[in-house]
């Protein structure tokens, strides 16, 4: 009996076994998890990362260009003092490789070849050329050819190329890439940066090779002067309404906007030559950027009853203090505390969904009234370019908050009280870029070391390492991983500090 037992024991068990391994892979197979993710999808995250809006930005290139600056050391000392800090070179870095360049070589590699795609292609080889100018701006040699392919090609450490060699093949690629965008192919609905409207993707396109050919203009005018006419020629942004702008809302917060609104809201404030600047010559837009906090003595009483925007009342900070020389800044000036200088407005053009511009009608259009004034085309006036990229970044303030609207009146009055001078037309050309330029703090440091204007005072900081920043340093994670490689650019490209010059820096 017992014997029998232990058959139907055995029996029962492999019979329960078997049932076990019925469906077993069905059983074990994530009905909802995604195997494939349509490559659009990669893109619009590699385009709303594009925004100018990092933490690093505030450390540096608005510094730099002497638009904000903090009192404050440890983790905000930088341009305030003109000091490396690789915690915050590094933003940039961070920001562009991880986020953008890493999805749109890998987007690349997929559907690179794939005519149904094609117009996808050229969006994808647009937006990795804007990062790529951001990058080798801020650095100079940077890895190009050989960057986000780790996965697709096995290079987890790649070489550098030098700046030159960058340009010139970014140039090749934004002619190629805005060329091909076709009105007849596939609509791409689902991007978040123009609908997938291919006439305002090949705006992009062209404006950002306009910039590019400015960019080169005193490292190679032959090329210079080509890239301009061609980009010209093919149609970049002339209005507002084209705008190349990540659109932040209550999901997507403007970074920028985001720490500026939390843990540094009273940290940062506007400096002292470009309120000054803006006062002198009796700018609107001081009023709509600008905030100050009369009778504040600490963070906690920046309340919105002390808040003024009366131009008149607008007081920046001097450059080149720490928090005892803020302090004492202060009260030379008989202000209450240093917390009472002016802000650029947290609640208006820094609140949490403040749009992050990359490329605009303003920008553009005073690179072509300094195009016109080189000869380099040949349509229109300098006078005409000038007050159109003066007026439409005036007319940008509204996109920001409708409260910063300028009034066509205003505007009118600002260009007829400050006439283009043919004689100093670069240097107000480039003053008014500086301007239009606010808040995107990478190309205000690019398109000021370009060009020269401004003309600003060093920093006065007495433990400054450097007059003027010139490039951003390399971080240091990059040096222990990668070191071979970096070593060998910074042979070519000189030291690695924030004195050498990058390549078109001339």
């Amino acid at each position: 009996m017992k014997t029998i037992f232990k058959y139907i024991w055995v029996v029962l068990f492999l019979g329960y076994s078997t049932s076990c391994d019925q469906n077993f892979d069905e059983l074990n197979t994530n009905r909802v998890a995604a195997t494939a993710i349509d490559e659009m999808f990669q893109i619009n995250q590699a385009i709303i990362s594009a925004g100018p809006t990092s933490f690093g930005i505030l450390v540096y290139e608005v510094g730099a260009v002497q638009h904000i600056i903090s009192p404050n050391s440890g983790v905000l000392a930088g341009a305030n003092f003109n000091q490396d800090n690789r915690a915050a070179t590094q933003s940039n870095w961070q920001q562009y490789y991880r986020n953008v360049i890493k999805n749109t070589k890998d987007v690349l590699s997929r559907i690179g070849n794939n005519p149904a795609r094609s117009n996808l292609t050229q969006m994808t080889r647009i937006i990795q050329a804007y990062a790529f100018m951001v990058l080798t701006d801020t650095y100079g040699s940077i890895p190009y050819r050989e960057a986000g392919v780790g996965f697709s090609q096995q290079v987890f450490f790649p070489s550098y190329d030098p700046q030159e060699f960058i340009y010139t093949d970014i140039i090749k690629e934004l002619e190629e890439a805005s060329a091909a965008l076709s009105a007849s192919g596939r609509r791409e609905t689902a991007d978040v940066l123009f609908g997938g409207d291919v006439e305002k993707w090949r705006k992009f396109g062209y404006s950002l090779m306009l910039r590019a050919g400015m960019r080169i203009s005193k490292a190679n005018p032959s090329l210079a002067q080509q890239t301009v006419a061609k980009a010209f020629a093919g149609g970049v942004i002339l209005t507002n309404a084209d705008n190349a702008a990540v659109r932040h809302d209550a999901n997507y917060l403007n970074p920028a906007g985001n720490t500026l609104n939390a843990t540094e809201a009273a940290n940062f404030y506007l400096t002292e030559p470009f309120v000054n600047f803006l006062k002198n010559s009796n700018d609107p837009r001081l009023s709509a950027i600008a905030v100050r906090y009369v009778g504040a003595t600490s963070g906690p009483t920046q309340t919105v009853d002390r808040q003024s925007f009366d131009p008149a009342l607008q007081v920046g900070m001097p450059m080149g203090n720490d928090n005892a020389g803020a302090v004492r800044a202060a009260a030379e000036k008989g202000l209450a505390s240093f917390y009472e200088f002016s802000q650029a407005d947290r609640r208006r053009i820094n609140k949490l969904t403040a749009p992050s511009f990359m490329v605009t009608a303003s920008q553009t259009l005073l690179l072509l009234a300094e195009a016109r004034h080189l000869g380099w085309i040949t349509a229109g006036t300098v006078e005409e370019y000038y007050n159109a990229g003066v007026r439409e970044h005036m007319l940008q303030m509204a996109s920001y908050d409708a409260l910063m609207a300028i009034a066509p009146a205003a505007i009118d009055a600002y260009l007829a009280a400050n006439p283009l001078n043919p004689a100093t037309a670069v240097k107000q050309i480039n003053e008014q870029y500086w301007i239009s330029s606010f808040m995107n703090g990478p190309e205000a440091f690019a398109n000021f070391r370009r060009s020269g204007f401004p003309e600003l005072a060093p920093n006065p900081f007495p433990g400054r390492e450097v007059l003027f920043i010139n490039r951003l340093t390399y971080p240091n994670s990059e040096i222990s991983v990668n070191s071979e490689k970096v070593q060998a650019a910074i042979a070519a490209q000189g030291p690695d500090n924030l004195e050498t010059k990058v390549w078109w820096n001339r």
